[in-house]
C-alpha cells in the first residue's frame, strides 16, 4: 500500500511538473501561429490542451470524486476546436488558465484520502470500472503528448 501512495504522490507531482514544462515550452516558441504541416499550430495545441484539461480530464476527476459512478461521453476534440477555437485569444491567457487548472487539480489530489483514488466511473466508449487514478494518469499522458509535440516544433 505504501508503494501505491508513493506512486500517486509522484503522479501528482509529475502532473504539475509536466504542466509547467508545457507552459515554458510554449512560451519559448517564437511564432505561435507558424504552420506545422498538416497539424495544428502551437496556439491551437495550447488551446486544445487547456480545453481538454478543463473540460475532459479535470471534469472527469472532479465528478468521479463527488458523484457515485458517473458516466462520461466521448469528447471530439476536432469538433470542439471547430466550434470553439479562438485564434484571437492571447496565448499567455491560454497558458495561464491551463496552469491554474492543473495547479488547482493537484491541490485537490494531494489532499485525497487513499480510498478516493479508487472511486469508479464509466465511459460510453471505454466501459465501466474506470478509477479516478486512471483519469489522472490519462490527464498526464495527454499533457506529455502535447509537450512532446511542442518540443518537436521547437527542434524543427
Amino acid at each position: 500500500m505504501k508503494e501505491l501512495m508513493e506512486y500517486r504522490e509522484k503522479l501528482v507531482g509529475r502532473l504539475q511538473e509536466a504542466a509547467r514544462e508545457f507552459r515554458a515550452a510554449c512560451e519559448s516558441v517564437g511564432d505561435p501561429f507558424a504552420a506545422m504541416g498538416d497539424e495544428w499550430n502551437l496556439h491551437q495545441i495550447a488551446s486544445h490542451t487547456r480545453d481538454v484539461q478543463k473540460l475532459v480530464y479535470g471534469m472527469r476527476v472532479t465528478r468521479t470524486m463527488s458523484e457515485e459512478n458517473p458516466r462520461f461521453e466521448g469528447f471530439d476534440a476536432d469538433a470542439w476546436a471547430a466550434e470553439n477555437y479562438n485564434p484571437q485569444e492571447p496565448l499567455a491567457g491560454i497558458l495561464q488558465e491551463f496552469a491554474d487548472a492543473v495547479d488547482e487539480l493537484c491541490v485537490v489530489l494531494s489532499g485525497l484520502p487513499r480510498e478516493a483514488w479508487s472511486r469508479l466511473s464509466a465511459h460510453d466508449e471505454l466501459g465501466g470500472g474506470l478509477t479516478l487514478q486512471l483519469w489522472v494518469e490519462r490527464s498526464l499522458a495527454h499533457i506529455e503528448e502535447h509537450l512532446d509535440a511542442v518540443k518537436k516544433l521547437k527542434g524543427a
